[in-house]
This record gives structure tokens, C-alpha cells and sequence, in this order.
């Protein structure tokens, strides 16, 4: 191997773990364990932490500059009413989160009442300082695809930096790459589009890479980045 080469492999490495969300949201999980997951994602050099409101200031203390902090609100129904996802959100970013990862409330959506939904993503975004990174959750696995698309076309008429798959808990399933090339394809990059859910291998990472996500939610980050192809 060159050096040349060997760069070349550094960067395409480093570029994939600047797009992931090294995530934490099990409900069981204790400030130890989190304290690890801040470690890891140092060591790691990943873009962003995702952990549970709960669990702030603690990770904010814990992480290496650099690196985002990300919470999550509405976590993981969503059917929480606007005005306590806002003042969830609004206590996270006080409490040093930088990146907000919402879940839009399924009920409205699969009820067509659109413009409720781009309404309580609003306020969610009126709520945290405008530099906030602010993700909206579809659950993209419970939508059809004409839903899928409404719901990006909300999050984005709302306010939202980006559009994101699934919780990673509801039955119905996580990302899927046709869904992560639908969202794509409707936000056109006028916003970002954050797979998650199940993205366990450097395989399924690629893939969903490939089928447009610009960022990355997972709890598998060393799996994936170890297992990088090495050509």
C-alpha cells in the first residue's frame, strides 16, 4: 500500500464517521453507560451523540470538542402534544444539546392532517436557538409513500434541517433504502436525510450512503467503521 493509498482509505473512513450519530437511547441505559458511548465516539472521531434528554448535561461534560450532541424529543411515540415537545426540545439545547432529533407525531400524519404536522415541527423550531440542528423522525416504515413524501414536504415548510427514517423502535421496521431514496429524492438536498434504524454493518452503512443519507443514526459506529472495505 502507498501512502498515497493508505490516505485516500483515512479519509473515505473519517468521512463516514463524521456522518454518524453514535446513539444511546435504550431506556435501561445508565449515566456510566453513557459516559462510555461519549468515550467511544471520541476514539471513533464520529460526527454527533445521540442520548435521551435525561441524560443531559452529563454527555455535554463527557464529550470531546468537536463532537455534536444530539438528544431526542417526542422519543419514541412521537404522540406527545407539540407544546411538550418544544419545551423538551428547549430544555435539551439549554442543557447543551446542539442537534435535536423530534418524532413527528404518526397519528396527524397518517390522518392527512398535514399542516398540524408542519405546525408542531414550528414550534419545536421556534422553541431552540436558530442555530439548533433540528431532525424530524417520520417512522417511515409505518408511512406509505405518498405520506413519506408529505411528511418531508411538512418538516421542511416547519422548519426542520433534516429529514430522519425511524426511531429504531417501532415494530413496523427501520430504514430501508428505497425509503431513504424517496426521502432524497423529495428534499432534493435542500435538506439532509438521516438514516436509522437497523444499520448494523458497513454494508447496510453503504447502502444507505449510496441511496442519498448525509448522516447516519446508529449504535453499531465501530462495527461499521471497522468493517470498511479495505480497497
Amino acid at each position: 500500500m502507498t501512502r498515497k493509498d493508505g490516505d485516500v482509505k483515512a479519509r473515505a473512513r473519517d468521512e463516514i464517521a463524521a456522518m454518524i450519530d453514535h446513539t444511546l437511547l435504550a431506556p435501561e441505559a445508565t449515566a456510566d453507560d453513557v459516559a462510555r458511548l461519549c468515550e467511544e465516539a471520541g476514539a471513533l472521531r464520529v460526527g454527533a451523540v445521540c442520548v435521551s434528554p435525561s441524560m443531559l448535561p452529563l454527555a455535554a461534560g463527557t464529550l470531546d470538542p468537536g463532537i455534536a450532541l444530539a438528544a431526542v424529543c417526542g422519543f419514541p411515540s412521537g404522540a406527545h402534544t407539540g407544546a411538550v415537545k418544544a419545551a423538551e426540545a428547549a430544555g435539551s439545547v439549554t442543557a447543551g444539546a446542539s442537534e435535536i432529533d423530534m418524532v413527528m407525531n404518526l397519528g396527524l400524519a397518517r390522518s392527512g392532517e398535514w399542516h398540524a404536522v408542519e405546525a408542531e415541527i414550528r414550534m419545536v423550531r421556534e422553541a431552540v436557538d436558530p442555530t439548533t440542528v433540528l431532525k424530524v423522525i417520520l417512522e417511515s416504515a409505518v408511512l406509505s409513500d405518498d405520506e413519506v413524501v408529505a411528511a418531508c414536504q411538512a418538516a421542511e415548510a416547519g422548519g426542520a434541517d433534516f429529514v430522519k427514517t425511524s426511531t429504531g423502535f417501532h415494530p413496523a421496521g427501520g430504514a430501508t433504502v428505497h425509503a431513504v431514496e424517496l426521502m432524497a429524492a423529495t428534499v432534493s438536498g435542500r435538506l439532509g436525510v438521516k438514516a436509522s434504524g437497523g444499520i448494523r454493518s458497513a454494508e447496510d452503512a453503504m447502502r444507505m450512503i449510496d441511496a442519498g443519507a448525509t448522516r447516519l443514526g446508529t449504535s453499531r459506529s465501530r462495527a461499521i467503521l471497522d468493517g470498511l472495505p479495505e480497497d
